[in-house]
């Protein structure tokens, strides 16, 4: 336990993002998309590298971080960031593509799947970086390894000691309640043919087209 604790204090003093880690690979998923939906966008991190290709809005239900997210793009014409939820998205649009990084684990599971295929435009495509509740052996063998290079990697990237994570990491976070064994079962009943793949630092990944 104390080694765990050290280990805590010290990617403390090193945050670096595991979402945005899996940016560059969620932008590729969604190439040629012309309108993308990012649900809980946070500080736009990923509406960043949308916005190059496509006409991006970005959901954030903070307000803090919408605001910061607002006036990064106030002068971007292809990004719109609104203050809101999922459920408060304009249910008669429907999508290109639509992402959601670390966010499906604060909606509720099936429901949420279901409206987000049906939010799709024919051939429109969801990507979908999401956190899962470990149990078992297999997730025991990926956690280690990603223990093992987290401090490697936030030392590469945040050399310096922060005294408090930077402002895109500061964002209501919320333990996931899913195992992925029942995120894969939700998936296969609402989005046949999507493709689940576990992945490092505490991440899976899922991928449909409509």
């Amino acid at each position: 336990m104390d080694l765990l604790a050290r280990l805590d204090r010290f990617n403390r003093r090193h945050p670096w993002s595991h979402n945005d880690h899996y940016g560059p690979w969620v932008a590729r998923q969604v190439a040629g998309a012309r309108r993308v939906l990012d649900i809980g966008c946070g500080t736009g991190n990923l509406v960043d590298r949308l916005r190059r290709r496509a006409t991006v809005t970005g959901l954030e239900p903070d307000p803090a971080t919408a605001r910061v997210a607002r006036e990064r793009f106030a002068d971007d014409p292809a990004v719109t960031i609104v203050e809101g939820d999922f459920a408060g998205r304009a249910p008669e649009q429907r999508w290109d593509a639509i992402t959601l990084v670390a966010v499906l684990h604060h909606l509720p599971l099936v429901p949420t799947l279901r409206e987000l295929r049906d939010c799709l435009a024919p051939g429109g495509r969801l990507v979908i970086v999401g956190c899962y509740r470990e149990a078992g052996r297999a997730d025991l063998l990926t956690a280690l390894p990603a223990m093992l290079a987290n401090p490697i990697v936030g030392l590469v990237k945040h050399p310096a000691r922060a005294a408090e994570p930077p402002a895109h990491m500061r964002a209501p976070t919320a333990d996931p309640a899913e195992t992925l064994a029942e995120i894969r079962t939700a998936a296969a009943a609402e989005l046949p043919g999507a493709r689940i793949r576990r992945r490092l630092f505490w991440r899976y990944t899922l991928t449909y087209r409509a």
